[in-house]
Parts: C-alpha cells; structure tokens; sequence
C-alpha cells in the first residue's frame, strides 16, 4: 500500500509520544508521575454534566447543523462581549470538534502553496503542521527567555515578506505560559497595519488560564479585527477536554468558508458537547476561576523549586499551566553510561532515571528548554520535583557555560 506523501512532512507530537511511552512504563508497575499532558485534573463542573444529561433526555441525539445550534453560536457571541468586549455576531462564528480543528479549518481555507507563515517560536506543535500539511511555508521566528518568549514588533516588521498570508500565536501561550499585555499588543498592530495583507489566527484557548487578571485580545484593536481569527473552546477553561468543542469567530467570508470545509470533514459537532456548554458559558464561571485558582499556586510552587535547581533557568509563566524551563547548562552531562547531549536526551534521563515524563523543548522549536504541565495534584508536583531534583544531582555537569 502506497500511502499519501503529505505524511512524510508531519511526525506524532512528542506530547502523545511522551504520554505512551509514560504508559508503557507504567504497565510495567513503574511509578510514573506524568508531567507531559496538558489536561487539567478537574473534573467538567456538575451543572454542566447535568445540562448533557438533560440535552439527551430532551431528544437532542440528531445531526446537528454544521456551523453549530443558534442558541450556542448566540451564547458565544454573549461570551466574547461579556468577557472581551468584542462584537461578533452569530454569523461570524462556527463550531468545530476542538479548538485544533478550527485552526485545521482556518489554515485549509486560508493557505495556499507558496503562502509564508510566521509562527514565533516556542509554538504550539499543530500550528506548523497544518501549515506543511496545506503545502505553506512556515517562517519560524525564535523568540528567547530574554524576551519572555514573546515577539518583539522589530521580529516581526523584519519576517514579513510580500509572500506573507498568515501569522499564528497563542496568548497565554503553550508552552511558556506568556501572555501578551495590552500594550505589547499594540506594538504588533502596529506592524499588522502596514501589511493589510497578513491575516492573524489568534489562539485564545487558555484564556481563563490567566494569572495577570485580565485577558487580551488582539481583536480588540479595530484597525486590524477584520482579518483577526480568534479561536478557542471549552477543553481548558471548563475541563472539558474530552467534550471535544471549540468555536472560531471572525470575518464571516472565512467563517462561511470554514463552514463549507468542516461540512466535508466532520459535518457538525457533537449535539450533546454542544448543548453543554451552552450552559457553561453562560452559567456562574466561579468553577473556572476556583479551577484557575489551584492551577495558579501549582504554578507558584512549581516555577520556585525550579528556580532552586541549579543550572535550571525559568520564566515566570502569567497563564497556562506549564513550566517551560531552560535545561542547557545540562548538555553535555552524563550519569553512568547515560549521555545528555540535547533536550530530548534530558527527558528521556528524566523519564528513565526519575520516573518523571516531560516533553522536550525542541517539540515546541526550543531546544534548550523542557515543557512541564502542572494540571496534576500538587501531591503529584512535590513527588515530581524532588525527583527531579535528585536525577539532576547525579548528572556529572560540565563547567557552568
């Protein structure tokens, strides 16, 4: 069987790699503390289940319309002007199985082959290969601890290119955990404003993840909303993850030809997810800030006994619930017959040595740096930490470099 070459440009993601082999491993009776899935360990609020259970009493089992029911397009377009201030009507918004394929969606209607891409690095790893898999070219943009792992508008001014179509980020980002401010922001809309021809995919899905008390939208700025693409779901925010819905809002051309793509994809979202978090958005959101709440003394707990470690290096993620700390000053360090040459080498030595799974930064275009998740018990934290702590100090580490 010849299968397609389109696959050639795509790999597995090393997060469904890394929680394999953690299971494999832990069918052996090894003790494993998973630190590489982001998927909070809440489980979906009562009242939420309880509007699916009422959905399916209620007959709602049929094909749904592809775009989504009215009453959950109406309450998103309720949630963007509650929590955003932003106005988008129902016909500017479609619901999609997850937030990744509504990205799937806007790629495929927006990339052509030959279009360029500007993805600043580290990045969520689907982004590039929806990018490869519409035949684009992706143009990476490496954006460093220094800068907190954000784009600078001299960055960005400087990758544009008359080939550029599309530009994608997320804020709060996975896998830093940085959120851009209002008036970093401002400065990449400046840029935009030059270049009427890129179109801006912003990734929102961890919005209420947020640390600093506010989110913000690069939709926000009028000059540049129509040809801003705001995606998000309900996986993080309401632990939802296995609901599987996510929802685009944004220039209704594309929504409508989004609409015409998913129809031979998927067709329509699941019925019951939907009518679900029809009351989720719209219900008291106190489950999601108390959730928010944990997740943010995990984050205090987690990024203070990194930056005890020596030779450990870390931001100070404001949103989302992972570490991304920088382990390079391990490279080039072995225990035994063990040999840490790059990120991958490291967490595999973490997996191996301490029973802790990590993703390797190079996953997410660093490679000096590691993702963490902390969506896990903070008894899960402090055993992952101290173990941790110990494989790094049977590490024989070259000179500080």
């Amino acid at each position: 069987m010849q299968l397609a070459q389109r696959l050639n440009s795509i790999t597995e993601p090393q997060t469904i790699k890394m929680a394999k082999l953690s299971r494999e491993l832990k069918a052996k009776g090894i003790n494993i503390v998973d630190l590489s899935l982001g998927e909070p360990d809440f489980k979906t609020p009562e009242h939420i289940c309880n509007a699916a259970i009422k959905a399916m009493n209620d007959g709602f089992t049929k094909y749904p319309p592809v775009a989504g029911f009215p009453d959950l397009l109406e309450a998103i377009s309720t949630k963007l002007k509650r929590d955003n201030n932003l106005d988008y009507p129902a016909n500017q918004i479609i619901v999609s199985t997850g937030a990744k394929q509504s990205l799937a969606n806007a790629v495929m209607c927006l990339v052509d082959p030959g279009d360029e891409v500007i993805i600043p690095t580290p990045f969520w790893v689907t982004y590039a290969a929806l990018v490869q898999m519409a035949h684009g070219t992706v143009k990476y943009v490496h954006c460093g601890i220094e800068t907190d792992f954000k784009l600078t508008p001299e960055q960005l001014e400087a990758n544009i290119t008359s080939k550029t179509k599309l530009f994608i980020f997320s804020s709060p980002c996975n896998p830093t955990g940085s959120v851009y401010s209002r008036q970093e922001l401002a400065g990449l809309v400046e840029v935009f404003k030059r270049h009427p021809q890129v179109v801006i995919i912003s990734d929102e899905i961890y919005e209420y993840i947020n640390y600093t008390g506010r989110h913000e939208s690069i939709a926000q700025f009028d000059e540049i909303k129509d040809r801003v693409v705001i995606v998000n779901g309900m996986s993080k925010g309401f632990a939802m993850t296995g609901w599987r819905l996510g929802y685009m809002a944004g220039p209704r051309a594309l929504v409508q030809a989004c609409e015409k793509y998913q129809s031979q994809i998927t067709s329509g979202t699941n019925s019951i997810a939907q009518k679900a978090s029809v009351v989720a958005l719209l219900s008291d959101l106190a489950p999601t800030y108390k959730m928010v709440e944990s997740f943010k003394q995990r984050r205090d707990f987690i990024i203070t006994a990194l930056k005890k470690m020596p030779g450990v290096k870390c931001n100070n993620p404001e949103g989302a619930f992972y570490a991304f700390p920088d382990i390079s000053s391990f490279f080039g360090s072995s225990f035994g017959e063990y040999k840490v040459n790059n990120d991958e080498d490291f967490s595999m030595y973490l997996l191996n040595e301490a029973h802790v799974a990590t993703v390797c930064g190079s996953a997410f275009g660093e490679s000096n740096c590691i993702r963490l998740s902390f969506a896990t018990s903070m008894t899960n934290l402090m055993e992952a930490t101290e173990r941790i702590q110990k494989a790094l100090q049977k590490l024989d580490v070259p000179a500080v470099k």
